[in-house]
C-alpha cells in the first residue's frame, strides 16, 4: 500500500486495517515476545511479527505473530518466489479489538478452511478475553487447560509452549509469570522430545 499504509485481501476483499491502540500494542509485544523466545529455545522452529501470510483463494493477510515449523521434511509453510510465506504455518496469533472483529469471523473461518493447526485470538475489550483454537476432525474447537498444568494453555502441536493465561488477562503487560510458565515449558520432557523429533527430520 501507498505511504506505509496497511491493508488484507479477506476473501477477495481489501480491508484496510484500523489505528493500533497503545493496549493492542503492548498485547502485540508480549506475545511477540513469548513465541520468540519458544522459537530461540527450538531450532527448527521459526517466528515472525507481521509478515504477510498467503493463503489458498483469495485471502492474503498480516498475522500479528506467526510460528511455524521450518524442517524440509515437516515444513507446511514456506517462502514463496517474492518471499511472502505461502502455505499453512502451524499456529497463528491475532489482536482483536473486539467481539465483531474480522478476527473472529472471516479470518478465523479461512485460518479452519486452510486447516492452520493452532489459532489464537486475544480480544481487547474492556474485560480481555484470551481464545485458543485448535483444528480437530476439520473444526476448530476451544482448547481447554490442562488439569496436569493448572490454568496454564498448552500448545498440542508445539510442545513445551505453555502460556499462562490468567496473567496474561491480569497483567496485560510484560508480568513475570508469563515467563517463568514459558520456561517450565521449555524445561520439560515433551519439549526435549520435541526438539529431538526437529533435529531428526
Amino acid at each position: 500500500m501507498p505511504n506505509g499504509g496497511k491493508a488484507e485481501l479477506i476473501e477477495g476483499i481489501v480491508m484496510m486495517s484500523p489505528p493500533i491502540r497503545s493496549e493492542h500494542g503492548k498485547a502485540h509485544c508480549l506475545l511477540a515476545s513469548l513465541l520468540w523466545q519458544y522459537a530461540a529455545a527450538t531450532p527448527g522452529v521459526a517466528c515472525a511479527v507481521n509478515s504477510s501470510l498467503r493463503l489458498a483463494g483469495c485471502n492474503e493477510y498480516q498475522p500479528d505473530v506467526l510460528l511455524w515449523i521450518e524442517r524440509e521434511n515437516l515444513a507446511q509453510a514456506k517462502a514463496g518466489p517474492d518471499g511472502n510465506l505461502e502455505g499453512r504455518p502451524e499456529l497463528v496469533v491475532e489482536i482483536a479489538l473486539n467481539s465483531n472483529t474480522f478476527d473472529l469471523h472471516e479470518k478465523k473461518t479461512v485460518y479452519q478452511r486452510n486447516r492452520i493447526q493452532e489459532y489464537i485470538v486475544w480480544e481487547m475489550v474492556d474485560e480481555p478475553r484470551f481464545h485458543w483454537f485448535t483444528l480437530e476432525n476439520g473444526e476448530y474447537v476451544v482448547t481447554v487447560q490442562r488439569k496436569l498444568h493448572g490454568l496454564v494453555l498448552c500448545s498440542y502441536v508445539f510442545p513445551g509452549l505453555w502460556l499462562d493465561w490468567p496473567s496474561l488477562m491480569v497483567g496485560r503487560g510484560f508480568d513475570k509469570g508469563v515467563f517463568r510458565t514459558l520456561d517450565r515449558g521449555l524445561k520439560s520432557a515433551e519439549h526435549r522430545a520435541f526438539v529431538k523429533k526437529l533435529a531428526k527430520s
